[in-house]
């Protein structure tokens, strides 16, 4: 029996619900003297998937998607959606209550200067945004003579009176079989960079970045093996891994310990502003790095450099064990895959097969393999109408069957242990039989009937295989080759 353990078909949620959230929140943002309140949809480290805890934004507004952005203001409120997901914001927001823009162009700053006044206060979570971000923020709020108002504590969370624990899945040592290179070797590389830099110390603000650097995974966020953390690399001395501890095993927490000191995540704070009271430069990761960082190194003295994280680009180039474990992943995917298309080759001409099926079956057969993690993100499965809408996620409503001459989108990845994968297929749904050669002739442009009056024409006709090929009266001309062949 095919089924999905790592996905699911439910509808989000919506109606009347997320109509009395949106009033809570513009009573708590009166409470807190703001005219209104920006939400990402991020997290502290800005990962593309997020914990349930951290899904602010599709709480407020239904929308699932995993690019946008909302501000609400007193009367007036905007979702901000990126292009792949016109359609899916236009179902699942309340046209009433919520303004859909485009998230890129304009940016959602350009609305922002002009729905506010002189004189309003938008607030905004330092926690949830980057500096770059912020200042765009800022600037926005300053040509409408409004300021920004970084925020102490979110007020969607004071509302959010069933707000999911944080994640705490087990952390897990990633061995040199996979990973092919020590801790030891990789801090040594990343101390490099930081002589380049001429910095103090490098903030991994990137779950990313410290999960390579100390070769460990986890499943704090879903299609992605990441232990939500951060970590501190000075110049010198040991680096420090800010962690839950009840994360970690008894294995895990040794293996970390082997090459750096490890701390609850409350530590950073404390740690970075010793670090800063000195006068420290430290270097903070562009793209992922919260504003709050940067914002608690300046006010205890210290100066951020804000710039491209070095590990982005010394993870980015993989070494041997690191490429033969991709290239077996793929072998291992290709079987599954395989083993996929031969099913769909037999149970689609019974014209039972939907969309979910195809998922669940998908799964399945990674499954099967014995190494699969996670999928790398939820299968996009799509029949019909349904194939033409980009990051297209199924439903038990939207669920289609594949019916004869149908194509089919199967976009999909795996994650294993050894390598991620992502393959697109568009499969062509068979026909019955007789239907297919009436199906493949027309399709060549070619009649039934014209076929028929050639073959009168050109002898008789040799059928084979649903093609028909002729008996032609004289040999034809050779062709020619062209000049220089």
């Amino acid at each position: 029996m095919f089924e999905a353990h790592f996905q699911t078909f439910d509808e989000p949620e919506g109606g009347v619900a997320l109509s009395a959230r949106l009033s809570a929140l513009r009573e708590e943002l009166a409470r807190r003297n703001l005219t209104g309140f920006v939400i990402p949809r991020a997290d502290q480290q800005q990962n593309e998937y997020v914990a349930p805890s951290e899904e602010r934004l599709a709480w407020l507004t239904g929308f699932t998607g995993s690019a946008g952005l909302a501000v609400v203001l007193a009367s007036e409120a905007a979702l901000f959606a990126d292009g792949r997901y016109t359609l899916q914001a236009a179902k699942q927001v309340d046209g009433k209550a919520w303004a859909v823009e485009p998230l890129v162009e304009p940016p959602p700053e350009s609305w922002i200067s002009q729905h506010l006044k002189a004189g309003d206060r938008l607030g905004f979570d330092p926690w949830l945004h980057t500096s770059a971000a912020a200042e765009r923020l800022a600037s926005a709020c300053s040509k409408a003579g409004a300021d920004l108002v970084a925020v102490e504590s979110n007020p969607i969370d004071t509302i959010w009176t069933e707000r999911p624990p944080p994640p705490l899945a087990p952390v897990s040592v990633h061995g040199s079989r996979y990973a092919g290179e020590a801790e030891a070797d990789k801090l040594t590389r990343i101390r490099q960079e930081l002589q380049k830099l001429g910095a103090d110390a490098l903030v991994l603000s990137d779950s990313h970045a410290v999960a390579w650097t100390f070769n460990i995974r986890g499943a704090d966020v879903a299609h992605t093996p990441l232990p939500l953390s951060y970590a501190l690399v000075p110049k010198d001395g040991r680096p420090t891994v800010f962690i839950d501890h009840r994360k970690l095993s008894n294995s895990s927490r040794d293996h970390l310990e082997q090459s750096a000191d490890v701390h609850e995540p409350d530590a950073m704070a404390p740690q970075l502003m010793a670090l800063a009271k000195s006068g420290g430069i430290i270097a903070l990761d562009n793209a992922t790095a919260a504003d709050a960082l940067s914002r608690l190194i300046t006010a205890a003295g210290g100066k951020p450099i804000r710039g491209s994280d070095p590990v982005t680009l010394l993870k980015a180039v993989k070494n041997e064990t690191e490429i033969a474990g991709t290239r077996t992943a793929h072998h291992r995917d290709a079987v599954a895959l395989a083993r996929f298309l031969a099913w769909i080759d037999r149970e689609a001409p019974k014209g039972t097969l939907t969309e979910i099926d195809t998922v669940e079956a998908l799964e399945t057969f990674r499954r099967d393999t014995g190494a699969l993690k996670d999928v790398s993100f939820p299968t996009i499965a799509g029949t019909g109408p349904n194939g033409a809408i980009v990051h297209y996620r199924v439903t038990r409503k939207s669920n289609r069957r594949i019916t004869p001459g149908d194509l089919l989108l199967i976009d999909s990845g795996a994650q294993y242990e050894d390598g991620t994968t992502d393959v697109t297929r568009t499969i062509a749904r068979p026909l019955h039989p007789r239907a297919a050669r009436t199906h493949r002739d027309c399709a060549r442009g070619v009649s039934r009937r014209r076929l028929r009056r050639a073959a009168r024409h050109a002898g008789a006709a040799i059928p084979l295989a649903g093609r028909h090929r002729f008996r032609a009266r004289h040999r034809p001309r050779r062709r020619q080759l062209s000049v220089g062949a």
